[in-house]
């Protein structure tokens, strides 16, 4: 009997780097017509901004707040956002002591441990948008002077590579008595009109760590009042505030909130951008997204009888078209090569590997293939994306003569196969098959030399993890 697969992505594609990922963390590059993996990309940061308050900031200004909001907080205990509570307290009139004035108040409190400035010992602010008192580290000036030191130091050495670049350029005086005949007297002149190098050390101001053997005595306390979990803090608290690193939990303080980015990935083959998003930090659109699942056809399980060796099991997956083009494909074995490492006598023999073979561009990618799976030998055809077929139920469309032992169902873009898998004799643990796809793509993007769309044929290396293997079925 079938039964459903769930869990961790059982269907994964080979990237043009050799680097096994679902179709979901994978782009493709409609200018070089390649699989691109978060590898594959160069991570470019467009955008800093708040997640609380949206609001964004330059990278320039972003690297002064150390990456973090100045107006936003997050929880030190649970590390969730804090909300500004107001409360209303009865004053004395500052010019009249008899009479009250109703004066507001505001404080940081945690809607989710209940956690308040209050426990911190932090008075309450009269405006709601700063003004919080700030801890600061005992060490902060010792790690500014030795910033300071190491930016002497790379200015220094950029220098003297400046400088290096400039004299290396300079002809030499070989270069010279050959190409003027120039006597020793006169080349011995002409050197000397040379500007000289500098050299100049760098002095340094920072006193240098020194190592000590003294240690600080224990209190007391550490070993006669016993240990109150609750009033010390976790290692996880302590890392969220590391210039502080507070032991007890009454030294807790806000924290400020780190500032996330919005970035955007460029294709290194090509240098074409596969996914840019807005530039307003509330918007959750893209300029440009050219995920997989948009232009690669999405393979998924949908039934796997139970793996037994020497035995073949049913399986069944579906394929879908995402594009708004009618496409074809078909499949293909793997292109496969046994490797058998070289042992001493005194190693057992290890079982062979499988090397898929990939063209020189890629990487070669290791796979502990363990099995066989049966592939149907016809093209299959493939109807483009409609989002309205879904709700329409006069199944009007296209006949296709499929074969009923293979085709299982057609419903619009999507088409059902029956396969067959069977582990090796050897084979333990979980089952790994794979193929290769073969389908058509029209690319819609215009050069100056070919303005009209390309239908090219395009292939997709897929690894299937179709369950664990039994050795018997009884």
């Amino acid at each position: 009997m079938a039964f459903l697969m769930y869990g961790d992505p059982k269907v994964k594609y080979l990237c043009s780097c050799g680097s096994l990922k679902p179709i979901s963390r994978i782009y493709f590059c409609r200018h070089c017509m390649k699989v691109k993996c978060g590898f594959c990309v160069s991570h470019e940061v467009d955008l800093h901004y708040c997640s609380n308050c949206l609001e964004n900031l330059p990278s320039t200004e972003a690297r002064l707040k150390k990456n973090r909001c100045g107006y936003c907080f997050d929880c030190p205990s649970c590390q969730i956002s804090l909300n500004t509570r107001a409360v209303s307290q009865t004053v004395p009139h500052p010019d009249d002591p008899t009479k009250t004035l109703t004066k507001k108040s505001y404080y940081l409190v945690c809607a989710f441990c209940r956690w308040s400035s209050r426990e911190a010992s932090i008075p309450d602010q009269s405006v709601a948008t700063g003004g919080w008192p700030e801890l600061k580290s005992p060490h902060a000036k010792r790690v500014a002077d030795l910033v300071e030191h190491y930016q002497d130091i790379s200015v220094q050495e950029k220098e003297e590579e400046e400088k290096k670049k400039k004299f290396q350029s300079r002809p030499a005086y070989f270069h010279y008595a050959e190409k003027y005949g120039l006597s020793a007297a006169v080349a011995r002149k002409r050197l000397s009109n040379l500007p000289q190098r500098e050299n100049k050390v760098h002095q340094s101001t920072v006193e240098p760590s020194k190592a000590t053997e003294e240690v600080d005595q224990l209190p007391d306390e550490v070993f006669f009042e016993p240990i109150r979990l609750s009033q010390i803090t976790t290692v996880k608290q302590r890392l969220a505030c590391p210039e502080v690193q507070p032991i007890d939990v009454s030294n807790l303080h806000p924290i400020h909130k780190s500032l996330l980015v919005k970035r955007s990935l460029r294709c290194r083959d090509c240098e074409h951008n596969v996914s840019k998003p807005e530039f307003n930090p509330s918007s959750t659109k893209f300029k440009i997204q050219l995920s997989a699942f948009y232009h690669v056809p999405d393979i998924k399980f949908l039934t796997c009888e139970p793996v037994f060796i020497g035995k073949r099991s049913e399986l069944i997956i579906t394929i879908c078209n995402p594009t708004q083009h009618q496409t074809s494909f078909k499949l293909h074995p793997f292109e496969l090569a046994l490797l058998s490492p070289k042992l001493s006598e005194d190693e057992e023999e290890a079982p062979p590997t499988l090397k898929l073979s990939l063209p020189d561009s890629a990487r070669d990618a290791q796979f502990q293939i363990n099995g066989t799976i049966k592939l149907p030998t016809t093209e299959f055809q493939l109807l483009p994306r409609d989002d309205t077929a879904e709700f329409d139920d006069s199944n009007k469309g296209p006949t296709f003569n499929d074969d009923p032992k293979v085709v299982v169902w057609r419903r619009g873009n999507k088409i059902a196969l029956r396969m067959a898998v069977m582990p090796n004799q050897e084979a333990e643990g979980l089952l790994c098959v794979g193929f290769a796809m073969e389908y058509g793509y029209v690319n819609t993007m215009t050069t100056l030399e070919k303005k009209e769309p390309q239908k090219v044929k395009l292939r997709a290396h897929i690894v299937l993890h179709t369950g664990q293997i039994f050795k018997s079925s009884q």
